[in-house]
C-alpha cells in the first residue's frame, strides 16, 4: 500500500505519478503473468506425467485416413486423447456416436464449442478425463494418436477391456506386438487398423503356446 508523505511544514504530500505508475505496471505484469501460468499449466503438467502424450494437432490428410480406413464400421467411436477434437466432430459427421477424452480443460472447452459451432453437439460429446483411467469396454471404435512409449502399455489395456469386434486405429505409431489388419498410407500420416477378435485370438495361442513350452 502506497503511503501519503508529510513534508517539513506540515502539508500531507500525494504519491508521486512515478510511483503510482510503478505499481500499476506490478500489478499488470501480475495480472498476465498469473493469466499465462493458468493458460500453459494444462499443457505442461502432462509433461511430468509417467507418459507423456503432447497435444499434435492432426493434419486433414490423417483425419481423412481414419475414416478411410473405417469405412463400412458403424457404432461407437472413441478419442483417446482428443486435443482439439476434429476426429470426434468428423465421427459425429460420419455417423458415429463419438467420445473424446482428453485431460486439458482448455482443449475440452473449445473443443465443446467448436462442436456446437458444427452442429453435432448431439453425437460428439467431450470429457476431461485422464486416459488411462476411462473404461473402453463398449467402445466399437478406438481412435489413438499415441508416442511410441506409451503403446506397449496401452495394449494390455484394450486387451483387457475391448470385447471381441470392436476396432482400434492407431495414428503415428503402430502397435508393438500386434499384427495390424489394414495399413494406409506412409510416414506421419499412416495409419494401421487392428481388430480385436484377431488380437484377442492371437494372445490366446500366444498364451497356450507359452503354456506348453513350460510343461
Amino acid at each position: 500500500m502506497t503511503q501519503a508523505v508529510t513534508s517539513n511544514d506540515g502539508h500531507v504530500q500525494s504519491p508521486s505519478k512515478k510511483a503510482t505508475f510503478g505499481l500499476f505496471v506490478a500489478g499488470a505484469c501480475g495480472v498476465v503473468v498469473g493469466g499465462l501460468y493458468a493458460v500453459a499449466t494444462p499443457f505442461v503438467l502432462p509433461a511430468f506425467r509417467r507418459v507423456c502424450l503432447p497435444y499434435v494437432p492432426a493434419t486433414s490428410r490423417q483425419v481423412q485416413n481414419v475414416f478411410k480406413i473405417l469405412a463400412g464400421r458403424t457404432g461407437t467411436l472413441v478419442d483417446l486423447g482428443s486435443g482439439d477434437g476434429r476426429i470426434v466432430i468428423d465421427a459425429a459427421k460420419h455417423g458415429y456416436k463419438s467420445t473424446g477424452y482428453e485431460l486439458n480443460p482448455w482443449l475440452v472447452w473449445y473443443s465443446k464449442l467448436s462442436a456446437a459451432r458444427n452442429g453435432v453437439s448431439k453425437n460428439a460429446h467431450f470429457y476431461r478425463t485422464d486416459l488411462w483411467k476411462t473404461d473402453l469396454s463398449n467402445s466399437q471404435n478406438v481412435v489413438i494418436f499415441g508416442v511410441s512409449s506409451m503403446m506397449q502399455q496401452l495394449e494390455q489395456k484394450l486387451v483387457n477391456e475391448l470385447q471381441p469386434g470392436a476396432a482400434v486405429v492407431a495414428c503415428r505409431f503402430p502397435f508393438t506386438s500386434w499384427s495390424p489388419s489394414h495399413t494406409i498410407d506412409e510416414g506421419i500420416d499412416s495409419v494401421w487398423l487392428y481388430d480385436i477378435t484377431k488380437v484377442l485370438e492371437e494372445n490366446n495361442k500366444d498364451n497356450v503356446d507359452t503354456f506348453k513350452a513350460g510343461s
